[in-house]
Parts: C-alpha cells; structure tokens; sequence
C-alpha cells in the first residue's frame, strides 16, 4: 500500500516550480489561483525570486503547499492508501486526500503563514536539530529548563529531534545537550520557535479560519502529526491541524504506525527529498521515492 508524504518548510528552493508551470495549463492555472487568493505575486517569487525571499515564512509556507498539491493533483497515478504531512505539509495532504478544496487550503496557509510570521516578530525564537541522543535524553534536559522555554519539536527520525524556544532557552538546551553526548546540535535557519509555545499568539486566528473551512472524510485515512496517528473524523483533523501550531511533530511515530498498518511503499510529493532521508533512516526496508 502506498503513503503519500508532503513537507514542510525548509523544502523550498531557487527557480521551484519552473517544471510544474511548464508542465501543462491545469498546473499553470492552479498557479494563477493561488497568486489572486493570496493577493501576492507567488508564482513570480517560485520561478524567479532569490533565496531570501523564498525563506520568509508568507513567502515559504504557500509556496511549498503549492508545489507539493500541485504535484499530486496533475499525476494520474494518485492513488494514496494513507497520507502525512510533516508540519505545513499537513495542509497539503488534507488538499490532496479532498479533505478540503484546493481554495479553502491556499486560504489557510495564508493565514497560517501570516499568523506565524507575526508570532515570530513578537515573541522571537529559534529551532536546532540534536544529533546522536536517544530522544529521552533531549526531553529530559528540556524539561530541566524552566527560565527559559525550549522543548522537543520535530521526532524526525531516531537519534534526530529538533527542539525550539526562545534563542536563551535553546542556547542552554545546546550546552547540556553537548556535554551529555550529542554528536551535534545545529541551529536551524529558521524564522523563530515553531512547535513550542511562543507560536501560541498564532493559533487564534487559524482557529478561527479553520473553524470557518469544511472538512470531509476525505477518501483516505491522514495520519496527523500531533498524535501519529490515523484519522479520518473531520472535527478531530480541524482540532489537531490547530494544535500542531504548538505541539511536537511526532514523525517517527507516524512513519512507524503507517508499517505498522501495512503501508509499505512512501512517496514523496513535493520539493526536496528532506521526508524520502527520514523514511529511509526509520524503514530502511521499505520503497521510498519522490513522485
């Protein structure tokens, strides 16, 4: 059975997008929608902009959605049994999977991407990933940081767990994180903490836009972030697509639970190979390819 995977920020790079737009008016047309719902010239900044225009999070986030769902909706073999996406990319695969329309999706990445952006401005923050620490390790040593705010963010793979929080609680974290064994800790470039509580300011108003979206069964299971597990009720993917805003990125566990539910192929659906690496860290057996 085949899982479909859609990432996350960080996906994005110089001139993505110039294959799709040239590969059929269907593309080109969807890339026409998203420049007038988002009201910014989207598909200019994708085949032309420079890098950092691309890594502002307005800018990133709709840009890898539309990639990524641009992807799956032109290719005639989208035949998923389970779909994921890592952070953003749950967006994508509720699009993709017909959870909601490819409209309603644009409009909430952009209120997501704005609501994060401003979050950033007003409560400052940062990501590194810790490599070579079992992952109670890192929780332990987050946990024991109480003047600060860090935490677990992204399980991306065994022996690599990303932690966010403020730049004084994440420094703190490295320290410790370096003299109890980690093989490295590198700071990410990222626009600030995500998945940690200084993103809290973000989820009221994508709350309210998701509340104001519809959500169906969608035509297959999504195996969403904050649990890693399978869900098709449309009240529970609105509830956890919010709290992902602030919660951790179960990845590992989600890539695990899908072979534990017999998926046993991954494929890759959208820019950058970032989620085919991870799969192949966590099911090495098992057939990872792009789409």
């Amino acid at each position: 059975m085949k899982s479909y995977l859609f990432p996350g920020q960080g996906s994005q790079y110089v001139g993505m997008g110039q294959i799709l737009y040239g590969h059929s008016s269907q593309a080109r047309a969807m890339f026409a929608t998203a420049d007038q719902i988002l009201g910014m010239a989207l598909t200019k900044i994708m085949l032309e902009g420079d890098q950092d225009s691309l890594k502002q999070t307005i800018v990133a986030q709709p840009a890898i959605f539309l990639h990524a769902v641009i992807t799956a909706h032109i290719n005639d073999n989208f035949h998923p049994a389970a779909v994921a996406g890592h952070s953003l990319g749950e967006i994508a695969a509720l699009v993709a999977n017909k959870v909601i329309t490819f409209e309603d999706g644009l409009h909430l990445v952009g209120v997501r991407s704005r609501a994060m952006q401003k979050a950033c401005t007003l409560f400052p923050g940062t990501m590194a990933a810790v490599l070579g620490l079992k992952d109670e390790v890192v929780e332990s040593i987050c946990e024991e940081i109480t003047a600060e705010i860090v935490v677990p963010a992204n399980y991306n793979c065994p022996g690599q767990l990303v932690i966010s929080g403020s730049q004084a609680g994440v420094a703190l974290a490295t320290a410790t994180l370096h003299k109890a064994g980690a093989r490295k800790v590198i700071p990410l470039q990222v626009a600030g903490g995500f998945h940690s509580p200084l993103m809290a300011h973000a989820q009221e108003s994508f709350a309210e836009a998701v509340a104001a979206i519809p959500f169906t069964k969608g035509i297959c299971p999504i195996y969403q972030n904050v649990t890693g597990l399978p869900v098709t009720d449309p009240q529970i993917i609105k509830k956890n697509l919010v709290q992902q805003l602030v919660a951790p990125i179960y990845w590992t566990q989600t890539i695990k639970q899908m072979i534990k539910d017999g998926i046993t192929e991954f494929i890759e659906c959208g820019p950058g190979t970032v989620l085919q690496g991870l799969a192949r860290k966590i099911a090495p057996d098992l057939s990872t390819r792009a789409m």
